[in-house]
């Protein structure tokens, strides 16, 4: 009898410390995530395997209250419960396919795997151990992607510990050769600490700010500039115009953060301007759930907030090069980066507008996530947050 108890408490504290561990914005920590299906794969019940999930889930989760109620500036009730809501899809899925047959395990997890990482159940599929594939198998590419994934499979087998020792054996090796991504040469990311003022302070005086610091990025030697999420604010033909006024005799490119308002809603975006014009580079994939994307509003006469355009432009185009953009939550997902990849982009840019997750890992673990999808294809990436 106290074994029935005991045995999955000890799963679900070891399930707490990898999330904990793994997901704590360390690049090189994200491969103990791969502990996470040994824990679900040795539990003894479905109900366990969903307690096991679930602290998993919510200890990799664990900055979402507080961000939330900085970001509506409540207090942490709100923030609780869509921290619960947003574990919803991943507790279901991992209990769902649970089996304590050991035949059938590694095809149920692969299954589960697949399902976390596109939509409809992606659309939450954060902490997704395949993230890791990037630190166990840099510069594999696809193959490490396929390596890892069959890693995963073996991990819930009678034959897991072989399979870790393994899998351990590559994590050591690449951790003591690692390097970061390489920036793009003449290119610059911008980070800002303009805290909740950046995208809602549209003065002249912020605008000028922003091309003067542009400017003296160009003067140094960088032809093209990103600056962070939500940056201009939102992009109108007057504030199209100011900055290619600016911009003029500037041979500089500005990859910027705005919003673009329509009849239905709007879109979170990233737009290309220079001396000759300005055009939307990229239109965000996956805005946040619920605070950004609310898809049920139209039922209730309201708007939908920001649009997702799921499978939209995985790549654009940037002078005579292909970037892969991927915008704040895009950079916690799977599909976005692995859909970008198949247009076999030369740069990755990631921008964020994290100021509302201060005194949390959120903006950590977007780096480390988006650091390791680049490591794992070989490219360049350029970061640019405000905090």
């Amino acid at each position: 009898m106290r074994h029935d108890w005991v045995w999955p408490t000890q799963l679900i504290i070891a399930s707490v410390g990898v999330g904990t561990v793994a997901w704590s914005g360390k690049v090189l920590l994200l491969p103990l995530a791969l502990g996470f299906p040994v824990l679900w794969a040795l539990s003894t019940s479905r109900f366990a395997a969903t307690l096991v999930s679930a602290a998993y889930f919510l200890s990799v989760s664990r900055g979402l209250p507080q961000g939330a109620a900085t970001f509506y500036a409540a207090d942490i009730w709100p923030g609780l419960l869509l921290w619960l809501a947003a574990s919803a899809s991943f507790v279901a899925v991992h209990a769902l396919l649970w089996t304590n047959e050991a035949g059938p395990r590694p095809g149920r997890y692969v299954l589960v795997a697949v399902l976390m990482a596109v939509p409809p159940f992606g659309i939450t599929g954060w902490a997704h151990p395949l993230t890791a594939a990037g630190v166990l198998f840099p510069g594999w590419g696809w193959w490490g992607l396929a390596v890892t994934t069959a890693g995963l499979a073996g991990l819930v087998s009678r034959l897991w510990p072989a399979v870790a020792i393994g899998l351990t054996g590559f994590w050591l090796w690449s951790a003591a050769f690692w390097t970061d991504p390489k920036l793009p040469e003449a290119w610059r990311g911008v980070d800002l600490e303009l805290s909740a003022s950046l995208g809602r302070d549209t003065s002249m005086a912020r605008h000028r700010d922003l091309i003067a610091t542009v400017t003296e990025r160009a003067s140094g030697g960088s032809r093209t500039v990103v600056l962070p999420e939500s940056a201009l604010g939102f992009f109108t033909p007057t504030v199209e115009r100011l900055w290619i006024r600016a911009l003029s005799g500037h041979d500089v490119t500005v990859l910027a953060g705005a919003a673009v308002v329509g009849a239905a809603g709007y879109d979170n975006v990233v737009v290309a301007i220079s001396a000759g014009g300005g055009r939307i580079l990229y239109r965000e994939r996956m805005p946040v759930p619920g605070s950004m994307w609310q898809p049920w509003e139209p039922l209730f006469g309201g708007k939908a907030g920001a649009k997702a355009h799921v499978f939209a432009n995985p790549v654009v185009a940037v002078g005579s090069g292909r970037v892969m953009v991927l915008i704040c939550y895009e950079q916690l997902l799977v599909w976005p980066a692995l859909q970008s990849m198949l247009g076999d982009p030369d740069v990755i840019v990631a921008v964020g507008n994290g100021w509302w997750t201060k005194g949390t890992s959120i903006v950590a673990i977007q780096r480390a996530s988006t650091a390791a999808w680049a490591k794992l294809f070989s490219k360049p990436l350029v970061f640019s947050f405000n905090t």
